[in-house]
């Protein structure tokens, strides 16, 4: 499996969800049944590599400002829902936080932002195929803290500035 079709399990599932990552996850598996189990690991590999890049202290601020806080698991389903977004809303997050506040559409705290079943879709599809726990992907483990400079997440002044665009939409 390459990028584009990763992408594109990602885009067919959220669309026929409507948006809901539960029933995003629901679609995702029943696509990823669809196909051989090595194909399965090799989403789960990619879904994965992407999480871990992820794991960054910008990103994590811009997931306090849209949650309204975020712990270390609502980081890590935010991180799991970003993805779960798209290619677009997902490397245009990685490459600016803050422009969130323009790629995302409607977003309601209560609803948006977790997407914890997103992130077991893949061995839920390879358990069903094969009736085994998927093997270890082979891929390193994410890092034991988040990528960049750590920075206070609870100083709303500096959240504020560092997530202008984030800030006035979702705190002004």
């Amino acid at each position: 499996m390459d990028e584009t079709e990763f992408w594109a399990l990602v885009d067919s599932s959220r669309e026929a969800a409507g948006g809901d990552a539960d029933e995003q996850a629901d679609q995702l598996v029943e696509r990823l049944l669809q196909l051989d189990p090595e194909t399965v690991l090799d989403f789960a590999r990619h879904f994965e590599c992407r999480y871990n890049r992820a794991y960054r202290w910008d990103l994590w601020g811009a997931a306090w400002v849209l949650l309204d806080g975020a712990s270390d698991d609502a980081f890590d389903f935010f991180r799991c829902w970003l993805i779960g977004q798209g290619r677009e809303v997902f490397e245009g997050a990685l490459h600016d936080p803050d422009a969130l506040a323009g790629l995302l559409g409607d977003f309601d705290e209560e609803v948006d932002g977790d997407g914890e079943e997103l992130g077991y879709a893949a061995d839920e599809a390879y358990e069903q195929l094969t009736g085994t726990v998927a093997p270890d992907l082979g891929i390193p483990p994410t890092a034991s803290e988040p990528e960049g400079t750590p920075f206070d997440l609870e100083d709303e002044s500096l959240l504020a500035e560092r997530y202008p665009r984030l800030w006035d939409r979702f705190k002004g």
